[in-house]
């Protein structure tokens, strides 16, 4: 096994590493890294960042959002959680979990902690959510990665996943906490009492065990020209629009409110992160025609700034009595 230390908690240069292992400077032997982000939302590859994420929240909190490579849900993470990550040679269009997951439940036993695979793709403790796995295929290698909640923020794991989430959050985090669990809460010394472990010695004993485990390890320092490569398939593959947004499914989303002026409702149609068709209608008053409303946003990102961005490129400031396009542009894209 060939460890790499990241040297970094920038998630899109973390991303950026796995894909240059897997793809660009490969090894015969397993790589194997353990990092950790700044907050972070991870979209899974096949989700909908839209109804996933609670955007006003997470632009406020200068969270990161980063679409994953691999399937599976969205997560969020910071820097006292800590992520996985295993690569090998293999040409088996097979998706297998069990065999990244057992050297983790082994390394998470020299804590004291009894860590269960629930069969998909989690690592539960007592029956709650400690860590998420996921693979995919990058040419000839195997990418899994997995999340290891160890001390993570419960409170901004649900603001920045909810919707709305300021109008339910107590009754959302402790259904949160009736399902996931931080693994510092179980972290017990060789008599069984509860110890306060830092999260780099968390991570410096994991690494040590699962090391141990293979038969044989090595460690690779990241040289300059990999450096090069590795930040520049992270603004590429992830730091990017189209990566994030530009990905998304097919969605419908109909957007309403009542203003002053009265009520106004967009339906849109948007393929690939932008508005492809839209509609409108309500009690509202306007100089312009629905046709004229709706044109402006034809080919616009689904985005606050983008869609306001397009109504002023139109001429439309002033054009809709007491609604300013500045509320409707929040109204339709948070």
């Amino acid at each position: 096994m060939i460890y790499i230390d990241t040297g970094s908690c920038d998630v899109y240069y973390n991303f950026g590493c796995e894909h240059y292992f897997a793809d660009k400077k490969t090894f015969d032997d397993t790589v194997f890294l353990f990092w950790r982000t700044s907050p972070t939302i991870m979209v899974g590859k096949y989700q909908n960042v839209a109804e996933e994420i609670n955007i006003p929240y997470v632009k406020e909190h200068n969270i990161n959002i980063v679409r994953r490579m691999s399937g599976g849900g969205t997560i969020y993470t910071d820097m006292g959680g800590w992520q996985f990550t295993f690569i090998d040679k293999n040409t088996e269009n097979v998706i297998e979990f069990r065999r990244y997951i057992s050297p983790v439940i082994d390394a998470l036993a020299s804590f004291g902690i009894k860590a269960e695979f629930n069969g998909r793709n989690d690592l539960c403790i007592n029956g709650k959510k400690i860590s998420g796995n996921a693979q995919y295929r990058l040419g000839n290698s195997i990418i899994h990665h997995g999340s290891l909640l160890f001390n993570t923020d419960i409170e901004s794991m649900v603001n920045a996943t909810t919707v709305d989430s300021y109008k339910i959050i107590s009754k959302s985090i402790k259904s949160i906490r009736d399902r996931v669990a931080n693994i510092s809460e179980y972290t017990v010394d060789s008599k069984g009492q509860s110890i306060d472990i830092q999260p780099e010695d968390f991570k410096e004993a994991m690494v040590s065990s699962i090391l141990s485990g293979a038969k044989r390890s090595e460690v690779y320092d990241i040289t300059h020209e990999d450096d090069v490569c590795i930040k520049a398939l992270a603004d590429s593959k992830f730091n990017n629009w189209e990566s994030i947004y530009g990905s998304n499914p097919r969605f419908n989303i109909e957007r309403s409110a009542r203003f002053e002026g009265g009520k106004i409702v967009f339906k849109l149609d948007v393929i690939h992160g932008k508005i492809e068709s839209a509609s409108v209608y309500g009690d509202f008053f306007s100089i312009l025609d629905a046709a004229d409303i709706t044109a402006a946003l034809k080919g616009c990102a689904y985005s606050r700034e983008a869609v306001y961005d397009a109504f002023v490129r139109n001429g439309m400031k002033d054009a809709i009595y007491k609604i300013s396009i500045e509320d409707i542009a929040e109204m339709i894209a948070d």
